[in-house]
């Protein structure tokens, strides 16, 4: 189970938190929010796979979260599938992202 930072939370953070879903083989929870860094930009989101530890690790992988399955960055010029466990993935209430990159997860087709 894996929490976006709360420096993304709506009530405490910027409200850049998008979602969550459950991958598919393992179960697991994870959280994402809006990519907002400047860096990998046809990585539109960061999937928070991990409590963030300021200094050592950042908690999150950037990623491309469709409708169905995640596109996640594990390395500079690599990434892996996750798919979604059926009816698992869904946007929180409030939530904000460019008309862009909407349509880019209701076509499932991610970024051009």
């Amino acid at each position: 189970m894996a929490f976006a930072a709360e420096s993304t939370y709506f009530d405490t953070g910027d409200g850049t938190v998008q979602g969550c879903f459950r991958e598919v083989d393992t179960d697991n929870y994870f959280e994402y929010s809006e990519n907002i860094d400047g860096v990998y930009e046809e990585y539109p989101h960061k999937v928070w796979v991990t409590t963030p530890n300021i200094g050592i690790d950042h908690g999150f992988r950037y990623a491309r979260v469709m409708k169905t399955r995640v596109k996640v960055l594990v390395d500079e010029d690599s990434e892996e599938t996750w798919y979604f466990k059926q009816g698992s993935q869904r946007r929180f209430p409030g939530a904000k992202m460019s008309k862009e990159k909407v349509w880019d997860v209701l076509t499932d087709t991610g970024v051009k």
